[in-house]
Parts: structure tokens; sequence; C-alpha cells
């Protein structure tokens, strides 16, 4: 009896440490008012219904406790279907799919005009942006834990502003100890 309580408790302590450690999402516009109030970067993932590595990118990053976290902590986090049908309002313009036919809501559809204005070209792409809204950079291809940790961490702390060459980045990709586990 005591040996199925104890799995009874640490089974309910790993369910409820999964339910806390996911991220929370908002919509872009959202996150670009809650920056008036709370100034954060923005970690937005550009993805499409059909992207396997999009869903590797769920699964096994955004997932991961350590990267649920930091994320919540200091970006504000918004998924983007980069062939969805919402309307976009962003720096004074409205982007829109107009090319968007519902029947293909789960296949291959028209790409969203913010997905070529964001200059998206593969998914999954996360691109990130600064405290007033700017694009910092779209980053490419899925990313493991540890791959995104090294991103996250130098555009919270601006540290990419002071990398000016490809050394630079070699040198800070170096020097970085990952912590992120997974």
């Amino acid at each position: 009896m005591k040996k199925f309580a104890f799995i009874m408790v640490v089974t309910l302590s790993m369910s409820f440490n999964s339910v806390a450690q996911q991220i929370n999402w908002v919509t872009f516009e959202e996150a670009l008012k809650l920056q008036k109030k709370t100034p954060k970067k923005i970690m937005m993932d550009v993805y499409t219904n059909w992207c396997g590595p999009c869903k590797m990118l769920d699964k096994n990053t955004f997932q991961n406790g350590d990267v649920a976290k930091y994320v919540n902590d200091n970006y504000y986090a918004v998924k983007f279907d980069a062939e969805g049908n919402d309307v976009i309002h962003y720096k004074g313009a409205t982007y829109a799919n107009k090319g968007y036919k519902p029947e293909m809501a789960s296949r291959r559809n028209s790409v969203h005009e913010l997905t070529y204005a964001l200059q998206v070209s593969a998914y999954p792409t996360i691109v990130f942006f600064d405290e007033n809204g700017d694009v910092i950079t779209p980053l490419r291809g899925y990313q493991n834990p540890q791959q995104l940790e090294l991103y996250l961490k130098m555009f919270r702390t601006d540290k990419h502003k002071e990398i000016k060459t490809q050394e630079d980045f070699n040198a800070f990709y170096t020097a970085f100890k990952p912590e992120f586990k997974g």
C-alpha cells in the first residue's frame, strides 16, 4: 500500500509539473499590447499545420520545462500560423491571407502576408522581436532546447548587439554553456 501511495504521489507531481511547464501563448496583437504595459521581447513561433519539424519543435522543445519557464519569465510567446486566416495589425499595416482556402485549412494553403513581411521562408521559423515590436531576426529551422537556449539568452540580454562579425558569434557560441536539460 505504501508503494502504491508513493507511486501515486510521484505520478501526480509529474503530471502537475508538466501542466505547470506549458508556454503561455498569446496572439501577436495581445503581445504587442502587453509590451506597452510591461516591456518584454516577443518570441514568435511561425508554423504550419502540415509541417513535421514544427510538430517536433512543439513536442521536444516548447514542452521542455526549462524552455517553457524561461520563455514565460522573459518573453511574450506567440504562435502564428504562416498559412492561417487571421487578420493582423502590425506597425500601421494590416496583413491577411487573401488566397486562403478554408477547405485547405489542414493542408498546404496560401502564405499569409505577415509571413512574407517577416521574411519567413521556411518552417518552422522563430521570429524574435525587441521590446518595441521591431524584428530582431528570424531563426529558421528546428531547434532543440539547448540550441534555442543560446538565442533566448542572447536576445534577452541584448548580447546580439555586441556581435558584429562571424568571429564574434563563434566566440559567443564557444563560450556559451547551456543549462537547459533535455
